[in-house]
């Protein structure tokens, strides 16, 4: 099982589209810093209890990741305490990074961390097989109806366009 670190903005994406449990589908360990878990994800309020059922796992600092978040925030001002401590658990531990804060991807990108963000582990559930080409293109229509969650809305068309094409082709559309 792979391991993910994780910051709290995916789970409000999947949430927004009522398909939270979709993304503990994949074999993949999500882990948070156990502070940001308890801190940031207080509203609405079942969402925190959801989230550790599904499998959100709140882990503690190692002390090497305490004090590279620490330095990363002398680095990259913009970034919160709890986008450094998701990013120094993902660097130190050799995982992926799974964040939908540009910030928080660019300076992933800068250290060297492997990052992806609500699209891509979307595709990732896709590409694996864990949802058909249907809850696919369902799940994109739903974030393309919810600007707020500030998914760039070019690669959501890019990829609804791609699936119907598909889906065509298979004849997997209503007519």
């Amino acid at each position: 099982m792979d391991c993910i670190s994780s910051d709290t903005n995916i789970w409000f994406d999947f949430h927004s589209i009522d398909q939270l449990s979709l993304p503990f589908l994949m074999s993949y360990k999500y882990i948070i810093f156990e502070e940001a878990l308890r801190e940031e994800i207080v509203s609405p309020p079942e969402l925190l209890a959801k989230l550790i059922k599904y499998g959100l796992t709140g882990v503690e600092l190692t002390t090497e990741e305490f004090f590279y978040a620490e330095m990363l925030g002398g680095k990259y001002v913009r970034l919160s305490g709890y986008d450094r401590t998701a990013l120094a658990i993902a660097r130190e531990r050799g995982i992926p990074l799974m964040t939908g804060d540009r910030a928080l991807r660019k300076a992933a990108e800068a250290e060297g961390v492997e990052v992806f963000g609500t699209i891509g582990l979307l595709d990732r559930m896709y590409g694996a097989g864990v949802i058909n080409s249907k809850i696919y293109l369902s799940c994109l229509e739903k974030f393309k109806k919810h600007p707020e969650r500030r998914l760039p809305q070019e690669e959501l068309d890019e990829r609804i366009h791609a699936i119907l094409k598909v889906m065509e082709e298979y004849q997997l559309v209503d007519e």
